[in-house]
């Protein structure tokens, strides 16, 4: 097994392992309740319903791509003006050039999104860098006496067109940045859960950080307006811990902030059995708090203290690089079984009438309901979109084609478009029907603290099915173990964990005990 355990909380200074355990195993009753928001929470989650532009992520994609595209530009010059057969020599100073202004740009901020929403500093910055870099090389160069070896002008027309290059990405940059933070989608959005005089505290400390990208969007309490008023420091009340759930499954919230203090522990962990099911980061104020820890402890927004409660899966780069793995091998995967797909989609039409694609509605991400494609396999008049009835052995509404093709899984290639799309990721917990359930209950009813298999976007195939638990769902174990399994994906994740699965899928597939 190949995996990759997460970085372990600093609240464990705090809980109890034991607590902590509690607190994930979810708390039903919260979670089932249908909650319907107020009318200004309505708004204010219509307002945040677009997705936010992480500034980590443009942060590391404008290091990305300057540092390749000086490398770029040293190594194209040297083709166009240096000999042939030296680069031995010129490509380790092409690189070391490219490494300094790296270093160099980073060290005077250059990097920093406050600076990058600002062209002419952003761009100073990074000019001065890249040219104190060349003067470094040639410094050096002197200095261990190899300069002469270096074609003077392969040095001027790198640096003139590196100039250039740094003036064109910095431009680009600056007005993605400005785009973004116009739209209100460069930020980090944030809720304060609990109010009065530590929330209104907190949020004042916050605004106090000079370029802070975190942006509050309200409070959530559930104590009455004697102990938590309707307006904390010019942020409303949108609601209690219930209706934050589903404020949060509506809006694009980063950051839940918690803003009760240490001591109160049982009051915690009620509220996380509550909220750790939504893909977000859960803190707890320490600004306000007496107890102290190690300056490791805490995580700083400037100079206000956190403990990390919660971290989201799969965020900022993680998310990044998943989804190139999910295009990569999604694509590799519809090109390789093309002709599988192909016969297929002709056997099914030569059988039965009807289309050859069935389309049901299923939870994706976030709770959201997402149409995931298949092959039709039962009978077109006895299709069952709304999964009102699960498919048993020898069920007489699957076709011939129909039962083949579930027993391998081939019905499921379809959903590689989802991939593509973006809805389904490649690996991750099934998508399961809305109205998908057991002996008469639904599966939320049967699990606690199943929506949290929903932090993540599901997956055509995921560590559940490799061990096993994939075919009919008779049993409320069953759904039990599927559950665990695709908790421990999510807190486990890597892109080796990944391939692992996928390489693993079609030897699992082999097993079709359990597949009707």
């Amino acid at each position: 097994m190949i995996t990759k355990t997460r970085k372990s909380s600093d609240t464990a200074q705090v809980f109890s392992a034991e607590a902590l355990r509690e607190a994930m195993a979810g708390d039903p009753a919260g979670q089932r309740r249908t909650v319907e928001l107020n009318e200004l929470a309505k708004q204010v989650a219509e307002l945040f319903s677009t997705d936010a532009v992480s500034p980590q992520l443009i942060v590391g994609l404008t290091r990305l791509i300057e540092f390749a595209g000086l490398v770029a530009i040293g190594l194209g010059a040297y083709w166009l003006y240096g000999d042939g057969d030296q680069l031995a020599l010129y490509g380790p100073a092409t690189l070391l050039g490219a490494v300094l202004t790296f270093c160099l740009v980073q060290a005077i901020d250059g990097y920093d999104i406050s600076s990058l929403k600002h062209f002419a500093i952003q761009f100073t910055k990074a000019a001065t860098g890249f040219t104190l870099a060349m003067v470094l090389l040639v410094v050096i160069g002197f200095f261990s006496k190899i300069a002469i070896e270096y074609s003077r002008l392969w040095f001027a027309n790198w640096y003139v067109l590196g100039i250039g290059f740094i003036l064109l990405m910095r431009t680009a940059v600056w007005l993605y940045v400005r785009r973004a933070v116009s739209d209100g989608r460069l930020e980090r959005r944030a809720v304060i859960v609990g109010g009065g005089a530590p929330a209104a505290e907190l949020i004042r400390s916050l605004e106090a950080q000079k370029d802070s990208d975190i942006r509050i969007c309200g409070i959530f309490d559930d104590r009455g307006r004697e102990r938590s008023p309707a307006i904390v420091a010019g942020y409303p009340k949108l609601g209690t811990v219930p209706e934050l759930v589903e404020f949060g499954r509506k809006a694009r919230v980063d950051m839940l902030i918690v803003t009760l203090p240490m001591s109160a522990e049982k009051r915690v962990l009620q509220l996380l059995k509550r909220l750790w099911v939504l893909p977000v980061d859960i803190r707890l104020s320490a600004h306000a708090n007496k107890l102290r820890f190690r300056p490791r402890s805490y995580t700083y927004e400037g100079s206000v203290p956190f403990l990390d409660l919660f971290e989201k899966p799969i965020a900022d780069w993680d998310a990044l690089s998943k989804r190139a793995f999910d295009i990569l091998f999604s694509a590799i995967a519809l090109v390789a079984l093309s002709p599988l797909m192909l016969a297929t989609a002709i056997a099914i039409r030569l059988e039965s009438k009807g289309p050859v694609i069935f389309r049901q509605k299923r939870y994706g991400f976030n709770n959201e309901v997402i149409e995931v494609l298949k092959f039709r396999s039962m009978y077109h008049e006895m299709a069952d979109p709304l999964a009102r009835k699960v498919v048993t052995r020898d069920d007489p509404r699957v076709t011939r084609v129909g039962r083949f093709i579930r027993r391998t899984s081939i019905d499921e290639l379809p959903q590689l478009f989802n991939v593509l799309k973006g809805n389904l990721s490649l690996v991750g917990p099934r998508p399961h029907a809305v109205n998908a359930h057991t002996q008469n209950r639904l599966w939320d009813d049967v699990v606690d603290g199943y929506f949290a298999r929903h932090r993540v976007k599901p997956g055509v195939t995921g560590w559940a099915q490799i061990n096993g638990w994939r075919g009919e769902v008779d049993s409320e174990d069953k759904i039990r173990e599927r559950v665990n399994c695709d908790l421990y994906y999510i807190e486990n994740w890597s892109l080796l964990f990944d391939l692992y699965i996928v390489l693993m899928t079609p030897i699992r597939l082999l097993n079709t005990e359990h597949a009707y």
